[in-house]
């Protein structure tokens, strides 16, 4: 039902949005190296459970929209195009700062972690853009079965997050002292990423194909 360029898409984009400096990041980089990788582990349940929502929430309204209303593919399509380029100038620009190079910040009890990853990830705009913009490019409404294809999508996209996050929690005390002595490596982590993203931006804004509902 799915297409594999769908499922490779979704990969892609969610590679890009996690390996993107954002608040989950920093925050799950922050936690772990402060307060250790139980508290990072526990911060990340949060931040799965916010996904999760973000995926129901998203979903429920754009299977109904997208069939009633299939034009506003387009409009979709250009908006997620607009933030990946956006992402990738975050990526390329001179003079960010790591985000292995975290703020101190006090110990809190595992249920205020959890809390804390949660609401993070709930407010944090670029998930929400990512649920309702990016993930539906790769639906593909010919194929029908639009809510089950945004959940299996979004699924997808839940792994890749919480896995790439995951290892990140749990390496994140070495890479801090890794890229502390090689600032060069972060350069070189922007300008790929950025790439990455940006073609990724060109080939969605330059996207002709005209979406159809089948009965």
């Amino acid at each position: 039902m799915i297409e594999m360029s769908g499922i490779l898409g979704v990969v892609v984009v969610s590679l890009g949005m996690v390996l993107t400096p954002g608040p989950n990041m920093v925050y799950l980089v922050s936690r772990s190296i402060t307060q250790g990788r139980r508290a990072g582990i526990t911060s990340l349940g949060g931040v799965a459970l916010g996904f999760m929502v973000y995926l129901l929430a998203a979903n429920l309204g754009l299977s109904v929209v997208f069939i009633a209303v299939p034009e506003l593919y387009f409009a979709v399509k250009l908006a997620g195009a607009a933030y990946l380029a956006y992402l990738a100038w975050n990526a390329l620009k001179p003079g960010g700062l790591s985000v292995f190079d975290p703020q101190d910040v006090p110990h809190d009890s595992p249920r205020k972690l959890f809390m804390m990853g949660l609401m993070t990830n709930l407010l944090n705009p670029k998930i929400a853009i990512m649920y309702l913009s990016l993930i539906p490019q790769f639906i593909d409404l010919k194929e029908g079965h639009v809510l089950l294809q945004g959940l299996l999508l979004g699924s997808i996209q839940i792994v890749v997050s919480v896995a790439v996050n995951l290892t990140i929690v749990l390496a994140a005390g070495a890479i801090a002292a890794f890229l502390a002595r090689r600032a060069a490596w972060l350069k070189v982590q922007r300008y790929m990423m950025g790439t990455v993203l940006g073609a990724l931006a060109v080939s969605l804004a330059i996207d002709t194909s005209t979406p159809t509902v089948t009965n």
